[in-house]
């Protein structure tokens, strides 16, 4: 690859301005440091110096009589001379002061000589080297759609600790776990009772028989006698011998155990947990849990029972806020009466004005959640709508995940943010969702433009955080800060970036949500998604018992088959059991499951019945 003469021309053109400079200024230096030592010798009549040739009469500065302007001299001028050396043996008891100045103005040439060197080495480097700085001439990049971009990610090796990147101890640790879990869900049965059967004989037994009639299978039926005998198979931890008041138990996930095997049948444990997989895979799910407990296999399993116990008794996470979604906030802002109506109009509220959203991805791949901390009030909106927007924004963010990013970038931006703003009620219940109920969701939040104010908040706010969030906590300050982690062209305007994007709200379409209505298509599709449960339970027994490493790679192998089909027969489902998004009326979830964070038209997408979207508001309608 050539050198585009022009480039040339300017390379050599400003190397040889340097090195005309760098003569230029050794030649004033050699100047002034002799008009110095004239004056120097005339100021103090010293014969010494005396032998120096004699400067030009045109030299008008060099007229100075008093010790005093002698001084000022040195102070001003701060130059050298090759013969100081002279100089100083010739009259050793002259001010040191003096001779320091000189000295100085000497070493300033040893600055430039490497710089001159520096420069002479690029100049020639460029020459010779088929570089791909700014200065050659090479085709532009190939344009690349977001989809493409996207599925490239997909292309990239796992993170540690998830599927397919796992250590054989991790391994081992995560079948450990598949054990467990299906023994309190009463897959696995016969001569694997379970401590906690014993603890509940008559409810546990109750809801065991259920699960016996379609599933009942052993952990040890390739397991040969000894070792069955020998107790390598992980059990349960009984309700006794949970401790509640575990001075470490942050969130009561012990009390929480104890209640959740003592309320609910073995059935419904199953079947809460298998719908909080989704389009995950359920390695991915489990692993989660496995991470945010440090390994530890009894551990996680407190915090996937409590976590089911959260989403099915408390928050009713799958059966209310995302089977009903923005459209029914809709028609409860029609109610006519005041606390249902109060309800629907908070929740709409907060996704009308922006006041946190879902937009692009990061350098990672992670999908981005956008806060914007000045828009809260508190008191505005009820506690119940803050933490039902919570909830809905932090699952329909999951359903934008994509492997190998399985976390989310969240980016706080606190421009404009005063006391008025501060809330600490919404703030513990996000931090409780990320560290007790979503695990291993957060990769790196943003604290953008906090103000002073906000620096006491911080530490109050830091102390409630566990130390391995508080570690993904960045301040960033301004658009340079930001492109550490986001590309400059994805980085929204607001945020002073390069990309021209502002949010917007679709309101719901009527008709968006007729498929939920057919219940015998929603039946169907369940019913062969519990065949696929099924399916990949039983791998996974098989999987568990497997000793020979070969073979179980290639069971393995087989519950991964089954694992895509659970991830494509979910997009199937989607539409009967979720109602539809702003995210979907925008195009950025596909009918099919396809992500597109950057859709190529700035329009939304089209309604269900084919009707216009209604009236839309923008951020800035909203200040």
């Amino acid at each position: 690859m050539k050198i585009p003469f022009s480039c040339k021309s300017q390379s050599l053109l400003f190397s040889t301005s340097l090195l005309n400079s760098a003569f230029s200024t050794g030649q004033c230096l050699r100047h002034r440091g002799r008009c110095f030592y004239f004056r120097y010798a005339r100021d103090t009549a010293s014969p010494a110096l005396g032998r120096l040739s004699p400067l030009s009469p045109s030299s008008s500065a060099c007229r100075l009589s008093t010790p005093e302007r002698l001084n000022n001299v040195a102070r001003n001028y701060q130059s050298g001379h090759t013969n100081f050396t002279h100089a100083r043996r010739a009259y050793p008891k002259c001010d040191y002061k003096v001779k320091r100045q000189l000295q100085s103005g000497i070493s300033s040439a040893f600055y430039i000589t490497p710089l001159v060197t520096v420069v002479v080495a690029f100049v020639l480097y460029e020459a010779v080297s088929p570089g791909r700085g700014r200065f050659w001439e090479s085709e532009p990049a190939e344009q690349v759609s977001d989809i493409e971009l996207f599925d490239d990610f997909e292309d990239m090796e796992a993170l540690p600790g998830r599927p397919g990147n796992l250590t054989p101890e991790q391994e081992e640790k995560l079948r450990k776990f598949w054990e467990l879990f299906l023994q309190v869900c009463g897959v696995v049965g016969g001569e694997d009772t379970t401590e906690a059967a014993a603890a509940e004989p008559g409810k546990a037994a109750a809801g065991a028989e259920k699960g016996k009639k379609k599933r009942h299978m052993s952990l040890f039926k390739k397991k040969d006698k000894k070792d069955k005998e020998s107790g390598s198979s992980e059990k349960i931890p009984s309700p006794e011998s949970v401790k509640v008041d575990d001075p470490n138990d942050k969130w009561g996930e012990n009390k929480t155990y104890q209640e959740v095997l003592a309320k609910h049948s073995p059935e419904t444990i199953r079947n809460t947990i298998w719908n909080m997989v989704k389009h995950d895979h359920p390695d991915a799910l489990l692993l989660r849990f496995l991470r945010a407990r440090k390994w530890d296999v009894q551990k996680a399993l407190l915090m996937l029972l409590s976590t089911m116990n959260w989403r099915a008794a408390e928050a009713h996470v799958d059966d209310d806020i995302m089977l009903h979604g923005e459209a029914f906030a809709a028609e409860q802002e029609q109610s006519s009466e005041e606390a249902t109506k109060k309800t629907g109009a908070d929740f709409l509220a907060q996704m009308r004005m922006g006041k946190s959203y879902i937009h692009g991805m990061d350098k990672s791949g992670r999908p981005i959640c956008i806060v914007k901390a000045a828009l809260h009030r508190a008191g505005e909106q009820s506690e119940e709508s803050l933490e039902r927007y919570t909830v809905y924004l932090i699952e329909t963010s999951r359903l934008l995940l994509k492997p190998p990013a399985d976390t989310a970038c969240v980016i706080f931006d606190m421009t404009g943010f005063s006391l008025a703003n501060m809330d600490y009620a919404p703030v513990k219940f996000m931090i409780k969702c990320f560290e007790a109920n979503y695990p291993e969701s957060l990769g790196v939040v943003l604290v953008h433009k906090a103000p002073w104010v906000f620096q006491g908040i911080w530490k109050v706010i830091r102390g409630w955080l566990d130390p391995v969030v508080a570690s993904k906590v960045n301040f960033t300050n301004n658009f340079k800060d930001l492109e550490e982690f986001i590309a400059a062209d994805r980085i929204p305007k607001d945020l002073d970036g390069e990309e021209d994007w502002t949010y917007r709200y679709v309101e719901p379409a009527a008709g968006e949500n007729d498929r939920m209505k057919d219940v015998a298509a929603r039946d169907r599709l369940l019913q062969e998604r519990e065949g696929l449960y099924a399916e990949y339970e039983q791998k996974t027994v098989a999987w568990i018992n497997e000793a020979d490493a070969e073979k179980r790679a290639s069971i393995q192998s087989s519950r991964n088959q089954v694992a895509k089909k659970l991830r494509d027969q979910y997009w199937q489902l989607d539409p009967y059991i979720r109602a539809r998004s702003l995210y979907d009326r925008l195009g950025v979830i596909k009918p099919d499951g396809v992500i597109d964070y950057y859709p190529s038209t700035s329009t939304p997408a089209p309604a269900a019945n084919g009707a216009a979207a209604p009236g839309q508001t923008s951020s800035d309608d909203v200040d």
